[in-house]
């Protein structure tokens, strides 16, 4: 569970849950998160899905924990029952995510938004934000 210190920043996460932020040409960020009882598989307690999406609806990029990342080669097979995973691409069938704690989390997702909207030469401030279900 995460350390006392982080639990503004956890319930920060957590009002993002339902929401939508737009950026320029159609591009769109959604987040889904809520906390549970903490499990082998989610030791934070935490089932969430961050995902940045194009303009027709495709994922290009994502963090969540909805299933396992693919097993890595067999040689390096030592890793956690934690199913936090990330999506580099909209092609990329997940790897390992090291969870550390919300504000981390928040970050490394950011961080990766504007890799990709960098790449595609979308400005990066939202022009607006909602509630609720996705486009």
């Amino acid at each position: 569970m995460p350390k006392r210190s982080d639990d503004h920043t956890l319930e920060f996460l957590l009002n993002f849950d339902g929401r939508v932020h737009w950026y320029e040409g159609g591009y769109w960020v959604k987040f889904e998160i809520r906390r549970g009882e903490p499990t082998e598989e989610r030791p934070h307690g935490l089932s969430y899905s961050f995902t940045l999406h194009g303009p027709d609806s495709k994922r290009l990029m994502g963090f969540d924990n909805a299933h396992a990342a693919p097993k890595p080669p067999r040689r390096h097979r030592k890793r956690a029952k934690a199913t936090d995973h990330w999506h580099r691409t909209e092609t990329d069938p997940g790897r390992p995510y090291a969870f550390k704690d919300a504000a981390t989390l928040i970050d490394d997702f950011f961080d990766e938004v504007e890799r990709v909207l960098k790449e595609r030469g979308v400005p990066l401030h939202s022009v607006e934000h909602e509630e609720g279900e996705e486009p």
